[in-house]
């Protein structure tokens, strides 16, 4: 997680400092209650400083009192609003009891702290062409309000405080001409409405929006909160270049069918709020950590219901946006248009420390989740040191995993899952069991899942050439793991699951990849038509990682990596010959001596070999007949992370 950027900001927007990351404004945080009178919640989010929102879900139960609870910093650390319901404002001195500068702190209410219970909390901060908070008192006559957005609203939320009122909502998709005319409830399941007296029929600027006269936004003397999303189209100004969107306000038409819209925002989405307009059904609420999977189930919540999450396959992210594969009529209605509220998956900052997106953690056969990494985790290798497979699993397909020693299909499992904030949860969890795991950030790993259809290009947001690339058949027929390194040349691969050298094929990898795709050929186990395939991408990042290749001396060397204390974690693979894959880490010992070695394609247990030391700048290799990672004149390629 980046640190949070303390940029002063007003109407105009960022008038000094970095550009806001994704991290910067928005968080899912999941947790267990517990019941502490006081328990800080660090998401790395700076409320106490520039204001927002929390809004809390119980996950695990359905507290009907309570239900959704939102808290904001305009009207005060201990003020609760319940989207599921039309109640007012109410104060409660147990919930949340401080807005701090890197996320709130709980008290031991049950609507955000019940003991055992599993919750979901997503926190808005205020930001120029992301969100605001505005309160208002009303005046019974049609009036304009103004925000701080900096742009047009995409979507607005109204929740009168001091009574009981339904919540109001303007949707910019909500009518392909005039959405200021129209408006939907959020504690409702009814469609869209015409009706003046809501938004006035005037549409919102980038500096004010209007309303009418109904009580449910502007009745004399009643108050009220408005909570504004920004809508980017090509003007976001966030991220490192301070160019990208991070948030989009959008519409799609529902065709009923499992193989439904595409919806192109530009960004993979890790928040995805969906209502269809032109008939009743429930808001439907997503995010990626507790869970939107490729072919699998995704985890709902309703807005305006007090119930439980639960279950159902509905939506698919992709590297631009998300795909529509359900026939429900709440969100893929034939002919009738949906609107959507997406934000962006982060970080957006490139990695500084290996310790935010690399970890290695020994099972201890009791703990959950069952191996620990200290950062959300996105894809995992898991194996025991004796005999054993090694298990590849990873978010986007969440419940399943691969055998990277096997052309076996993916194997449902639901016990692999990864919705915690600090590690991700297996089948086995024993001592000797350990688990390698990788956070996705900007130049260092991506992960994409993809359904084949023929020779062409994969677009990807690793935001550099990669260079190296795993590529893996998940459905149908066994396939081989396929990779790519940069050493390579066009149509060259090497196989994961296989001891064997470079090979050459033109149905694999055909051309050399870009910042922004790489390219597969017509191969069934790259592109099949209707087969699934996932992609993990490596790139070096200055003092993280490195990916290099180098050529034996048959004695030792150092390898450089520019690290300054050594790699904790290196893979190794001769490509001019057959040799296994053989993987290193410091938590098993790279040591001056006999170093503990496994194999990436092969299920034989942990052996002791003398083949790789420690050297501060990277990692010295010894030739060593059990390992063979030096031989004279050998070709190797190498993956180390600092």
């Amino acid at each position: 997680m980046s640190s949070s950027k303390l940029v002063v900001q007003g109407a105009a927007g960022a008038l000094g400092g970095e550009s806001l990351n994704v991290e910067d404004v928005f968080s899912t945080y999941l947790y267990e209650g517990n019941e502490a009178s006081s328990r800080s919640i660090s998401n790395g989010i700076n409320l106490s400083d520039e204001g927002g929102l929390v809004w809390f879900k119980a996950r695990s139960s359905s507290i009907s009192v309570d239900g959704h609870e939102l808290v904001d910093t305009e009207r005060g650390v201990q003020q609760v609003l319940r989207t599921n319901t039309t109640g007012a404002d109410s104060y409660d001195a147990d919930h949340l009891t401080a807005f701090n500068t890197d996320g709130f702190t709980i008290s031991d209410d049950s609507g955000c702290n019940q003991n055992s219970t599993d919750y979901v909390s997503w926190t808005f901060r205020k930001a120029p062409k992301f969100f605001d908070v505005v309160t208002y008192t009303g005046t019974g006559s049609a009036t304009t309000i103004s925000h701080n957005l900096d742009s047009v609203p995409g979507c607005i939320i109204i929740k009168r405080t001091s009574n009981t009122s339904d919540w109001a909502v303007y949707h910019r998709g909500v009518d392909d001409t005039a959405p200021e005319d129209y408006y939907l409830h959020l504690n409702e399941t009814s469609a869209r409405a015409n009706q003046s007296t809501y938004f006035n029929d005037t549409a919102p600027t980038s500096t004010e929006f209007s309303v009418g006269t109904n009580s449910a936004v502007n009745f004399s003397g009643n108050t009220y909160v408005a909570y504004l999303f920004a809508h980017n189209d090509g003007d976001g100004e966030f991220g490192p270049d301070g160019d990208a969107d991070i948030i989009k306000c959008g519409s799609y038409t529902g065709n009923g069918s499992t193989n439904g819209p595409e919806i192109d925002l530009g960004f993979e989405p890790q928040w995805v709020l969906i209502k269809e307009v032109g008939a009743s059904g429930n808001w439907q609420l997503f995010d990626s950590m507790r869970g939107m999977v490729v072919g699998g189930s995704d985890a709902r919540i309703a807005p305006n219901l007090s119930n439980a999450e639960d279950s159902i396959q509905s939506l698919t992210p992709t590297a631009t946006g998300f795909k529509i594969n359900t026939t429900s009529g709440n969100m893929n209605t034939n002919n009738s248009d949906h609107i959507y509220i997406a934000i962006r998956r982060g970080p957006m900052a490139v990695p500084e420390d290996a310790d935010d997106v690399f970890a290695v953690d020994a099972g201890d056969g009791s703990s959950v989740p069952a191996w620990s990494s200290g950062f959300p985790v996105d894809m995992a290798l898991e194996r025991s040191t004796a005999s054993d497979d090694m298990r590849n699993a990873a978010r986007l397909i969440s419940g399943k995993y691969l055998i990277t020693n096997s052309t076996a299909t993916e194997t449902a499992n639901s016990l692999r899952v990864f919705d915690y904030m600090d590690g991700w949860y297996g089948a086995t969890r024993s001592t000797s069991n350990y688990s390698w795991m990788w956070r996705r950030a900007p130049n260092y790993f991506d992960v994409v899942c993809t359904t084949g259809s023929g020779a062409g290009a994969i677009t990807h947001n690793l935001g550099v050439v990669p260079e190296m690339i795993w590529h893996k058949k998940r459905s149908n027929d066994v396939g081989l793991w396929y990779v790519y390194h940069s050493s390579f040349s066009d149509n060259e691969y090497i196989r994961l699951s296989s001891n064997a050298g470079k090979l050459t094929s033109t149905s694999f990898y055909t051309t050399a990849p870009s910042a922004t795709s790489f390219n597969v050929g017509g191969g069934n186990d790259m592109s099949g038509a209707g087969d699934t395939f996932i992609s993990y991408l490596f790139a070096s990042v200055d003092g993280v990682s490195k990916v290099g290749t180098y050529t034996g001396n048959g004695t030792t060397q150092n390898i450089d990596c520019g690290f300054s204390n050594g790699a904790r974690f290196v893979i190794i693979k001769r490509t001019d010959a057959n040799e296994n894959w053989h993987m290193f880490d410091t938590l098993r010992g790279i040591n001056s001596g006999d170093d503990p070695a496994l194999r990436l394609d092969t299920s034989a247990a942990q052996f002791n070999s003398a083949a790789i030391n420690p050297y501060s700048a990277g990692f010295q290799v010894e030739q060593s007949a059990s390992c063979n990672n030096n031989v004279n004149g050998g070709s190797y390629m190498f993956y180390a992370i600092a």
